[in-house]
């Protein structure tokens, strides 16, 4: 197939992914995330890599951001926000996170590809991607497992983070100072 033929059947895919999302629904995410006191991002797996790039450029726009997981994450409560990422939306880890940040009265925001999963029952907001996940054949891609749904979800966000910078009117420059020094 060769790199350019695979590079834009990847990116006709992520096209057709995220032309089925909800642009309502995101729009309720970024007004969610906006008016939560704090946005807690779990999901394991691909799908966790992607929420931990998120979470760390909702830091670096200012907004009070925890990776679930962290040794310094503190308890989620009501005012808060859980960000639930999982293709499938079945993910044990992820579910169960869910289900105690809603008991705890946060607010929760699944973004999966499957409206009828176990984590999409435990969601007030969400976000679906039509994607093939492990295990589910929720659309269609030439690529293994849950790629497609992780690009998309990746490019989703950072629309997102982008919309959000420009609602908080936040500068690269601002942006930058908050940035990792310790690198």
């Amino acid at each position: 197939m060769g790199f350019e033929d695979a590079s834009r059947l990847i990116l006709d895919e992520i096209e057709a992914a995220l032309a089925t999302v909800d642009r309502q629904r995101v729009a309720q995410l970024e007004e969610a995330i906006v008016g939560a006191r704090a946005v807690f991002v779990t999901g394991e797996g691909r799908s966790g890599l992607v929420g931990r790039c998120f979470a760390m450029r909702l830091m670096h726009l200012g907004v009070q951001t925890y990776m679930v997981g962290g040794t310094t994450t503190p308890a989620i409560g009501e005012g808060d926000l859980l960000m639930a990422l999982s293709g499938a939306g079945e993910t044990d880890t992820t579910c169960a996170r869910a289900r105690t940040g809603g008991g705890a009265g946060a607010s929760v925001a699944a973004l999966t590809a499957s409206e009828g999963s176990s984590l999409a029952s435990e969601a007030e907001l969400l976000v679906i991607i039509a994607a093939p996940t492990k295990g589910k054949d929720t659309g269609k891609s030439e690529e293994y497992g849950g790629s497609l749904f992780e690009q998309s979800l990746m490019i989703l966000l950072d629309a997102v983070a982008l919309e959000l910078q420009r609602r908080l009117g936040e500068t690269p420059d601002q942006m930058a100072r908050r940035h990792a020094n310790l690198e």
